[in-house]
């Protein structure tokens, strides 16, 4: 479905949300769950009311054959889910008790669709069913024309005696859908009375404005022309940092070629050097409705491959998938000839060897449930760390793996059908190497920005060398955070090379000592780095603990502690030998206090005492902590927190390792019954790292998850908080 489709689909169940449902009794067969449906076009509201003693929490919907679901909205706490089949499956972690409703919103292909239901309680055990056929509401018409508010003698305004955004402090953006690169209308009302406030579009700041003594503003801005034609946050900000915000789709930016003129022929996301295990996304300009096409030929001259774009009216063009560089593509020199039958160009570029870290997924896309396969090579015999993180930047899982001489590592991580769809990220850390590899779960990945500095503190006057990545010469807002949360100058844009990657020096001159951080942006996708001006090392004694003694392989460390207020500290992790695992530079805050989450035990680590030491300056603190391996018949099993997934609720994360083929899990309470029951298959490796949905109302206290295999069994506790 297109994006304009989906933003029709949310501005009418918006509507309809606001209008009182009919009841249509006709054709409704549930005899205890009250189905009421209305219409307006193509878009249908559902309210199922609980008249059971029983509480609800699945409906199934689905359709005849001559309709089809193109989309569907849900109220807070419900997720969806769409089967091939075409049936929708809406649940939630806290149902619905008797006499309590939930509205569900869809949008079909064509009008006054008849939906067939089935309710189904906690114990999945159905409750009723039935067919609502909607009633469609007359076609509302809107008043495009803006007049300005009056006031009235009779009816004079209250002047606002409260500063900054108010609660009821409301605006809106006229057109309601704007373009990239065009003038918008912002108009507001209920703010605090002549005050300025700051406008923005997701994290860059477009403009300021003053509001009246009645708190209502009215004011011009204009969208830059390098913004995404994506769905964005328009917000309105006080000088508390305070803000109100509305999301709106932003369109192309409008076509303003003449159609006679001729669009030049072009190439992007084609670099000088490309290495193995590269993601490549290709794009350019030509001929507008027509095809571009090349041949690629090796560094013996041979054509290898070839590839069809097609080009839009406006003259863009793309290819319908990245390109991974195969990680036995041979080194040399390649070229593709590229041509819209009008001209042709030729581009060069050379696959070399300088990458120490060469790691790519198995391919492009997956799909959830399936398991996520990275493998490459990095140094021999030297410690890596693997980080993987959701398309929300949420770290999922790590690990620290040792490669054998052949320096060949491999990760793997099992996804779910509940596992957010979108573009992941794995970073890969071998000494003072950094790499980022992408790959998609559910859609093809895209090149997310990335930024990085070159050191963690500098002193006031230095010069900052940021590096930032992203899609190929795309333009990056690039904005500064300063200690107090507010913007540190005007928002910065950066063109990106061919290679998809740029260096910015930042002045620090002026900047007062403290924690800063930047912020790189274009449209939806953003990455935050932090840095520090003017920290020092040694400022006193330095006291670290974590928050338990005994770990087991792959169980992350929480480190805190106290120091003098924003110190420099470097943290190691040492194992039974004396061998540092990772190393970390980090800082105390304003109050002394540290904070550190990035260590973790490594799936193979041995068993025995193990050190972690916080140095600044001399002072410096060592502790040990226990590494013991949880092994039943050879099965090792961790538990630890998991995240919050919306809608669904909290989470606890197992892994399992040394387990083949089908393996069953309970969750067994302290009075011995079983709370919940899983089944899932082990990966290649013998592994299992699935989260598991803590169900609603469970009892903080002391659980055991009893683990079995066709080989072996094996149990330990954890504690749900």
């Amino acid at each position: 479905m297109s994006k304009s489709s989906v933003r029709g689909v949310f501005l009418s169940i918006v509507l309809l949300f606001s209008i009182t449902l009919i009841s249509i009794p006709d054709n409704v067969y549930g005899e205890e769950i009250n189905a009421n449906s209305i219409s307006l076009e193509e878009t249908t509201i559902i309210e199922f009311t609980n008249d059971l003693d029983k509480e609800i929490n699945t409906f199934r919907i689905w359709l005849g054959s001559d309709f089809t679901f193109e989309s569907f909205k849900t109220e807070k706490g419900w997720v969806g889910e769409k089967t091939p089949q075409g049936v929708i499956i809406f649940t939630t972690s806290e149902p619905i008790k008797k006499g309590e409703s939930v509205k569900f919103g869809v949008k079909t292909d064509n009008k006054n669709p008849g939906i067939n239901w089935k309710a189904m309680d906690t114990k999945s055990e159905q409750q009723g069913m039935g067919k609502v056929l909607p009633k469609e509401l007359p076609k509302v018409v809107e008043n495009t024309e803006i007049k300005p508010v009056e006031n009235t003698e009779d009816k004079p305004v209250e002047t606002p005696t409260e500063t900054g955004i108010l609660s009821d402090s409301i605006f809106r953006i006229v057109p309601e859908k704007p373009n990239a690169g065009s003038s918008i209308r912002v108009t507001g009302d209920h703010f605090g009375s002549s005050e300025e406030f700051d406008f923005y579009i997701d994290s860059s700041k477009i403009g300021s404005f003053v509001t009246d003594e009645n708190g209502h503003f009215i004011t011009t801005m204009k969208i830059p022309e390098n913004q995404n034609a994506d769905r964005v946050d328009f917000k309105v900000k006080d000088s508390e940092g305070e803000e109100k915000k509305i999301s709106l789709r932003i369109g192309q930016i409008e076509n303003r070629i003449p159609v006679t003129e001729n669009i030049k022929l072009t190439v992007k996301g084609l670099p000088n050097v490309i290495h193995r295990g590269d993601l490549l996304e290709i794009s350019g300009t030509g001929a507008p409705n027509s095809a571009i096409t090349s041949e690629i030929t090796n560094p013996d001259g041979e054509i290898i491959n070839s590839r069809t774009a097609e080009i839009d009216a406006k003259g863009n063009w793309e290819l319908d998938e990245p390109i991974i560089v195969a990680l036995d593509t041979p080194f040399g020199k390649y070229s593709a000839t590229i041509t819209d039958g009008r001209e042709s160009i030729l581009k060069s570029w050379t696959v070399e060897s300088d990458k120490i870290i060469i790691v790519a997924p198995d391919k492009l896309k997956f799909e959830p449930g399936e398991v996520m396969t990275f493998n490459g090579t990095a140094l021999p015999n030297k410690p890596i760390e693997f980080i993987l993180e959701d398309p929300q930047g949420k770290e999922l899982f790590s690990d620290i793996i040792q490669p054998d001489e052949s320096g060949y590592v491999e990760f793997e991580y099992d996804t779910d059908q509940s596992s957010p769809k979108g573009t992941y990220t794995l970073i890969a850390t071998q000494e003072k190497d950094i790499e980022f590899i992408f790959a998609g779960l559910g859609q093809l990945p895209t090149t997310p920005v990335n930024v990085e500095f070159d050191e963690l503190n500098y002193s006031a006057g230095d010069t900052a060398f940021i590096s930032i990545t992203g899609k190929a010469s795309e333009i990056v807002s690039l904005l500064i955070i300063d200690p107090s949360d507010k913007p540190k100058g005007d928002t910065i844009s950066i063109t990106l090379e061919p290679d998809g990657t740029a260096k910015h020096e930042l002045d620090l001159t002026g900047f007062a000592s403290g924690v800063y951080s930047a912020v790189a942006s274009k449209g939806t996708s953003q990455s935050s780095e932090v840095f520090t001006v003017g920290l020092q090392t040694g400022s006193g004694e330095i006291q670290i603990n974590t928050t338990k003694l005994d770990y087991t392989p792959g169980d992350s460390i929480l480190i805190l502690g106290d120091t003098g207020a924003n110190v420099l500290l470097t943290i190691s992790l040492a194992d039974p030998d004396g061998n540092i695992i990772k190393e970390r530079d980090t800082f105390s805050d304003k109050n002394g206090k540290i904070s550190e989450s990035a260590f973790r035990i490594p799936t193979d680590g041995k068993s025995g005492m193990w050190s972690i030491n916080a140095k600044s300056g001399s002072n410096f603190h060592t502790i040990e902590i226990e590494v013991v391996s949880t092994v039943a018949e050879g099965i090792q099993i961790t538990v630890e927190e998991g995240i919050n997934i919306p809608g669904v609720g909290d989470s606890m994360q197992i892994k399992i390792i040394g387990v083949s083929q089908t393996v069953q899990i309970d969750i067994v309470s302290a009075d011995g019954s079983v709370l919940d029951s899983l089944e899932f298959v082990a990966s290649s490796g013998g592994e299992i790292n699935q989260p598991w949905i803590i169900p609603a109302e469970t009892a903080p206290g002391t659980y055991t998850i009893k683990v079995s295999d066709a080989f072996s069994s094996g149990e330990t506790t954890f504690e749900i908080n």
